[in-house]
């Protein structure tokens, strides 16, 4: 790790993240799947919005953009179009990606764009005060919801599956290897990439629903999560108020920028 630390992070430690926070481990996470790929650092490049999660760009020493709030997937889907053979890696939280970025996000997806797109999902608005998010779970508390969220939450995986994308996984910050092992697999595939990273934050939602410590919030993920293929062997009724984790969808489909090309190349006269 110490490696991993020397050549991919900027030396801007410590960092801003609270106590208990797992938005380090996800980063890690991000970081051990670029090692394992062996990226060149000069041709990828990390962008993300506002949010707690999207603070995690200025720490890596990548080409990187901290962007809008959620508009971090326009600025991706314009690096990738202008170089396509960069890879172009989204760090964004629940709020960022689907709530301001929600319509982003499903564009992005059902055109196939070759872009992975890590969502830490702490289930809340963890930055701007404990506001309630697209993701937060029904009955959940926040500063937006003192007696319980009354919304149904998102099912990111297959939001992002419905949408387009054609890969599509989820682990948690328990999980922190699966974690790693998903978001090299995702950066590999050609075209829509979503890891969703289930991760804790301990004071803005922690706190407001009772979790208890940090550590007891990282055991329900533990607790909580199933390998998809166990799952599959599973009765509805043992799978209650548990998800699935691992690669849970991938398929092939033509790649916007691809498809893109080929269009510019028709504009132009020349031969595909």
């Amino acid at each position: 790790m110490e490696e991993i630390l020397a050549k991919y992070f900027r030396p801007k430690l410590p960092h801003i993240w609270c106590p208990g926070c797992g938005n380090g481990i996800v980063t890690a996470a991000v970081t051990k799947a670029i090692d394992k790929l062996q990226l060149d650092i000069d041709q990828t490049a990390i962008v993300s919005g506002i949010g707690c999660s999207s603070r995690a760009s200025g720490y890596l020493n990548f080409d990187t953009l901290h962007t809008a709030h959620g508009r971090a997937i326009p600025f991706a889907t314009g690096i990738k179009l202008v170089k396509p053979n960069h890879n172009v890696i989204v760090l964004t939280g629940d709020g960022d990606a689907t709530a301001i970025g929600g319509n982003h996000f499903i564009h992005a997806a059902r055109r196939n764009l070759d872009i992975t797109v890590v969502v830490f999902n702490n289930n809340i608005y963890g930055m701007t005060g404990g506001q309630y998010s697209p993701l937060t779970p029904n009955k959940g508390m926040a500063t937006t919801a003192p007696y319980g969220n009354v919304d149904r939450p998102f099912d990111l995986c297959e939001l992002a599956k419905g949408a387009g994308a054609t890969f599509v996984a989820r682990a948690t910050t328990f999980h922190a290897a699966l974690l790693a092992e998903v978001i090299a697999k995702g950066i590999s595939h050609k075209g829509f990439s979503l890891v969703e990273a289930i991760t804790a934050c301990p004071v803005s939602f922690g706190r407001q629903n009772k979790m208890g410590s940090p550590a007891n919030m990282i055991k329900t993920q533990r607790d909580n999560a199933v390998m998809v293929e166990a799952m599959a062997k599973m009765k509805p009724e043992q799978y209650e108020g548990k998800f699935p984790i691992g690669v849970l969808y991938q398929a092939e489909a033509p790649e916007y920028v691809t498809e893109y090309q080929k269009v510019i190349a028709r504009a132009m006269g020349r031969t595909e």
